[in-house]
């Protein structure tokens, strides 16, 4: 069986077969990898058999190829979960043989899936995440009403003192979440992703209509912002900020809540609260209050040195979160800007 190496930049029919494949998301759609592409200037390796309505195998790769980092697949970048879109084990099976070959020809040091779905249990995790999806599926009331009750009356709160939310795509939009962001992420030690990938989201995300900016102010300040992207009838939280100055205003229940209502009464059949990781209890009880459906993504590590499936090894990130916390704003930005083509 002969798997095709394509660019879902230079596929006309790309978004037509992604969308007529079951198990999509948006991370396979062509605006995400456009984005990764223009903002880190990696390379798409998308394996592939493509029929004429929707992909029989469809396993996104990028090679992040970096002096500090080392050269590796993965299946995608900065991306919470995308499984690989295949309709039996054996041709996933093949498929990630094929990925090898192609990774070896490549000189990759390993490639990396990020949740490649349900296809062989019997592959060792390198990592594993919370994720929860929310079904859309009903009315609002009943979505409402699936909330937990300490969840609802955070709502309530929250519109009681006056806080007022607005669904965007401009590029103020995009702007605006970026202030919040970088104090966000200077509080919890890591720096921000560059100005330039903001500026891409906007381009190939938001103004081709891919996704929306939650946004809650309180008199006039802009105080919590989530980014949410979407891909035929699914969308996906991706991002969020808060000033923590306005915490007691419950902004981020109030943000989560107006961007599931207005998928809600648009159509849209679920909502990823994205990955969430395990020795994170504070973030896990804030996505259990939405009634969504909790599951394991598996992250897979294959090492083309040793040829086999290996574990993660824990980083040593505390030091350089207390070191990230007290940088100035500035300094955090260049950080940012260096750091995350690297990373991938």
């Amino acid at each position: 069986m002969t798997f095709h190496v394509v660019d879902p930049l230079d596929h006309p029919e790309w978004d037509r077969l992604v969308l007529g494949s079951p198990g999509h998301s948006f991370f396979h759609s062509s605006a995400w990898a456009r984005t990764l592409v223009a903002s880190y200037g990696y390379k798409p390796f998308y394996l592939a058999l493509p029929g004429e309505e929707r992909f029989a195998l469809l396993m996104p790769l990028m090679e992040v190829d970096s002096r500090l980092t080392g050269r590796r697949g993965v299946s995608l970048p900065f991306t919470d979960q995308i499984p690989v879109l295949v309709s039996n084990t054996e041709l996933f099976g093949e498929g990630v043989q094929a990925a090898v070959r192609h990774g070896e020809e490549r000189g990759w040091r390993y490639i990396e899936w990020r949740d490649a779905g349900h296809h062989d249990d019997s592959l060792p995790a390198s990592e594993l995440f919370y994720v929860h999806d929310v079904d859309l599926n009903r009315t609002a009331e009943r979505l409402f009403s699936s909330l937990s009750d300490n969840n609802r009356r955070n709502i309530k709160k929250s519109q009681r003192e006056g806080v007022a939310v607005a669904v965007g795509t401009s590029f103020g939009s995009i702007e605006a979440f970026g202030r919040l962001n970088l104090i966000t992420r200077k509080r919890h030690g890591l720096p921000p992703q560059p100005s330039a990938f903001f500026r891409n989201v906007y381009e190939h995300i938001l103004a081709k209509d891919h996704g929306v900016v939650v946004s809650a102010s309180h008199q006039g300040r802009v105080v919590a912002a989530s980014v949410f992207f979407h891909f035929g009838k699914r969308a996906i939280y991706k991002y969020g900020a808060s000033d923590l100055a306005y915490q007691h205003l419950r902004p981020n229940n109030l943000v989560m809540w107006e961007a599931m209502a207005w998928y809600n009464a648009r159509g849209f059949e679920t909502l990823s609260l994205g990955r969430t990781e395990m020795d994170n209890p504070g973030l896990l009880q804030f996505k259990r209050t939405w009634g969504g459906v909790e599951r394991l993504a598996k992250y897979h590590r294959y090492d083309l040195q040793k040829k086999e499936f290996v574990p993660l090894r824990a980083p040593a990130s505390a030091r350089f979160e207390r070191l990230f916390s007290r940088m100035p704003t500035g300094a955090l930005r260049l950080v940012g800007r260096f750091f995350y083509k690297h990373a991938g």
